[in-house]
């Protein structure tokens, strides 16, 4: 019991209680997160018609390098620099742990991952991050799921799992399948750091954003420049990369951490998980892949799943403080 202790003290940041002006209320966040999760949707549509000219590691690298670009000016701005300048040790491992594994490890895996899966199979792997943050957050930051919750995440993997029955997998993919898993891994860990960075409210947002992944940009970029070289690149290609840069990366990242401020991190993960049923639905709608009744009830049963965990939450409301 001592021993883990230790570890939750260890790994924990000192908390302060942080007013309503401070973090957003619970719905705020829950819709802001569902936006975020649209963006990066939209996303591996772009990814895997970049693909095709692009190589996936310098594909991401690029991405991110430009997204950081755009985040590192505001360090500078008085208030933050003091944030950045109070940074403990501890904050400072983390955010270069989150730098690593949550962008350079988790962010190439999924591109590399595409180049030998569909979508639909590698989304449909990555939800497998839920159980992962859900088991790990238990030990390592106290956030206990309560029965509700356990049963919203059942109920919306099983609901992913019916939405892509049966499996199909080839030779190749299982190459595919292994570099998922490492990046779905590497996801549920940056998870976890990412809300024990976030959840105190003593570092902006834009702070943990802009310095995790700025770390894990430069990694990306040099390991892909190193390997792949530097292809010649369309304007439309570029102008693919530099909106997932603006908008779906520095944007969407630096809002996703904000809303961390209000959600645990099991149930960023579960909104996390309604991806699979949106990158669906977009290869719906731009390549005319209709929907299966299976895939409408798999669908149902994401859906319901996720809100069973959000009105637990929402129930426990302190009407103080709003968290």
């Amino acid at each position: 019991m001592t021993s883990l202790h230790n570890r939750r003290t260890t790994f924990l940041l000192s908390e302060q209680p942080l007013s309503r002006k401070q973090m957003p209320s619970r719905p705020a966040a829950i819709g802001l997160a569902l936006l975020v999760t649209f963006l990066w949707s939209t996303s591996w549509v772009l990814i895997r018609f970049g693909l095709k000219e692009v190589p996936a590691l310098t594909f991401a690298g690029l991405r991110y390098t430009l997204a950081a670009l755009c985040l590192l000016p505001f360090l500078f701005k008085p208030q933050t620099w003091q944030a950045v300048r109070v940074l403990n040790r501890s904050q400072w491992w983390l955010l270069i742990g989150m730098g690593i594994i949550y962008y350079a490890v988790a962010q190439g895996a999924q591109y590399l991952g595409l180049v030998y899966l569909p979508l639909a199979t590698a989304s449909l792997l990555l939800n497998l991050t839920s159980l992962v943050v859900a088991g790990f957050g238990l030990i390592l930051l106290s956030e206990a799921p309560t029965r509700l919750q356990w049963l919203g995440v059942m109920l919306n993997l099983g609901g992913i799992l019916l939405f892509f029955f049966p499996p199909a997998f080839t030779g190749q993919d299982w190459l595919g399948i292994g570099i998922v898993m490492i990046g779905m891994l590497a996801n549920s860990a940056g998870t976890l750091m990412g809300r024990s960075l976030n959840r105190s409210g003593s570092i902006p947002p834009i702070v943990v954003t802009a310095i995790s992944m700025s770390i894990g940009a430069i990694l990306m970029l040099g390991t892909g420049l190193a390997t792949q070289g530097m292809p010649g690149i369309s304007p439309a290609s570029w102008a693919a990369i530099l909106w997932m840069a603006v908008v779906n990366t520095a944007f969407a990242f630096a809002l996703w951490n904000y809303t961390q401020r209000s959600l645990q991190a099991m149930e960023t993960s579960i909104i996390n998980n309604t991806m699979t049923v949106q990158i669906a639905i977009l290869g719906w709608i731009f390549s005319g892949e209709g929907l299966s009744a299976m895939e409408i009830a798999g669908v149902i049963l994401v859906t319901v799943g996720t809100v069973l965990v959000q009105l637990r939450r929402l129930r426990r409301v302190n009407p103080q403080n709003g968290i």
